[in-house]
């Protein structure tokens, strides 16, 4: 019974030796293969979590940009709303300008004419007043030529004075 198991010698030796080959192999092949595998498979991994890291930093600088051009675009609209609100309060002061120009220049255009009427109703006055002037002189004439006492020179005055009526006098 020198075997075990009815296993002979060659047998255990053939069995030993492709167990070294085996483990030969594994450890070749671990070297080899499974080594570049798993440090190619570790690279893809780091890459991935960095475009990982890049597209939510990325994404982050996305979001700050949008909140900045809506702040900038909300300080727009506002300074617009602000620019139109200034334009129109100086459009208003403008209107108020020019219809106080207008009224100015009415009231100088009224201040005008009244002016003119009153010299105009002066000269009225004065054309009158030379034309009682002519016609006592005219009636003096007639009282000289018809040598009239002074009597009777009084009264044509008197009676001449009241036809043209006192108020023409005094305006």
């Amino acid at each position: 019974m020198d075997r075990i198991f009815n296993l002979d010698a060659q047998l255990l030796f053939d069995a030993l030796i492709t167990a070294v080959n085996v483990f030969i192999l594994f450890v070749l092949g671990t070297y080899l293969l499974y080594n570049p595998v798993r440090n190619m498979m570790k690279k893809r991994q780091d890459a991935i979590e960095a475009n990982i890291q890049a597209a939510e930093k990325d994404k982050a600088d996305a979001a700050l940009l949008k909140a900045e051009y809506d702040s900038k675009i909300a300080s727009a609209e506002k300074d617009a709303d602000e620019i139109l609100t200034q334009a129109r309060k100086k459009a208003i002061r403008r209107e108020e300008d020019i219809v106080a120009e207008a009224n100015a220049e009415a009231g100088r255009i009224i201040e005008r004419a009244g002016v003119e009427a009153q010299l105009e109703k002066q000269k009225a006055a004065d054309d009158m007043k030379k034309e009682m002037i002519a016609i006592a002189t005219a009636m003096a004439g007639k009282v000289v030529s018809a040598s009239i006492d002074t009597n009777v020179q009084e009264s044509l005055l008197e009676e001449t004075l009241k036809e043209m009526g006192d108020s023409t006098w005094q305006d």
